[in-house]
């Protein structure tokens, strides 16, 4: 089988001109001329060209192209070892740039308007818009999401670490008062649980008591959330749904 150049440019996706070049700078030669002098490429020189196509797609200028191609001791399954690699790589690499740009969606989204740097200060390695999506599905058309947008907007980095500082104090003295045997049904326990309360009503929304009952049945039926609280202390997710539930039961 044999192409003219016109034929071969249009199989490969290049222009005619491209073709022309390759021939010029030796890259890419027709194995044959016709008796009127024209361009004739067999399936050795399509190959050749596939393999030309492909560096350039990875990056390669076309010198280094040729130094590769040409080289006596590089075999076809070199070449594709070689290219399987680092179509590897690169796939990897835009992976991690689709998932970078996600998150920086998924942030803006939620009206979190910190730099991925703050992010990670303030955050560490658990990052909120991991759950957006499907916080918004639950909620997006509560008055409560709503109003955690608006004020999330707002926030500045120094706000998002008052608002975690808060949150690991109250934290901690759950797991103190769980490692000192004080009963999750207890008064002092419940106190905890409305002052938890009152931080998510002063900082995201208005949470009422039923809203966080509801919190904190999730706290144990979601895994995600009570592996955040198990790294704290084992036992701490049934322990602050124990005692978000009870105070919630207190004010009704």
């Amino acid at each position: 089988m044999s192409w003219t150049v016109g034929e071969l440019a249009r199989l490969a996706g290049v222009t005619v001109r491209t073709l022309h070049h390759y021939d010029r700078i030796g890259l890419v030669r027709p194995s044959e001329r016709t008796s009127a002098g024209y361009r004739s490429y067999d399936a050795h020189d399509l190959d050749r060209l596939q393999q030309v196509l492909l560096y350039r797609e990875l990056g390669f200028p076309l010198d280094e192209v040729a130094t590769l191609l040409d080289d006596p001791e590089a075999d076809p399954a070199a070449h594709l070892r070689r290219q399987h690699r680092l179509l590897r790589e690169r796939l990897e690499r835009t992976q991690a740039m689709v998932a970078a740009v996600e998150k920086e969606m998924e942030a803006r989204q939620m009206g979190i308007s910190l730099t991925p740097e703050e992010r990670f200060e303030v955050f560490g390695d658990w990052l909120p818009e991991e759950y957006a999506a499907e916080a918004e599905e639950r909620w997006g058309d509560s008055d409560a999401w709503a109003q955690s947008q608006r004020r999330t907007a707002a926030m500045t980095k120094e706000d998002w670490l008052r608002v975690k500082a808060e949150g690991d104090d109250v934290e901690r003295r759950f797991a103190a008062a769980l490692a000192g045997g004080v009963p999750a049904d207890s008064t002092a326990a419940q106190d905890l649980a409305e002052e938890h309360r009152q931080q998510i009503s002063r900082n995201f929304y208005d949470c009422s008591p039923e809203v966080h009952a509801g919190l904190g049945r999730m706290y144990v039926e979601d895994e995600r959330f009570t592996a955040y609280y198990e790294r704290i202390a084992p036992g701490l997710a049934q322990y602050v749904s124990t005692a978000v539930q009870a105070n919630a039961a207190r004010q009704s």
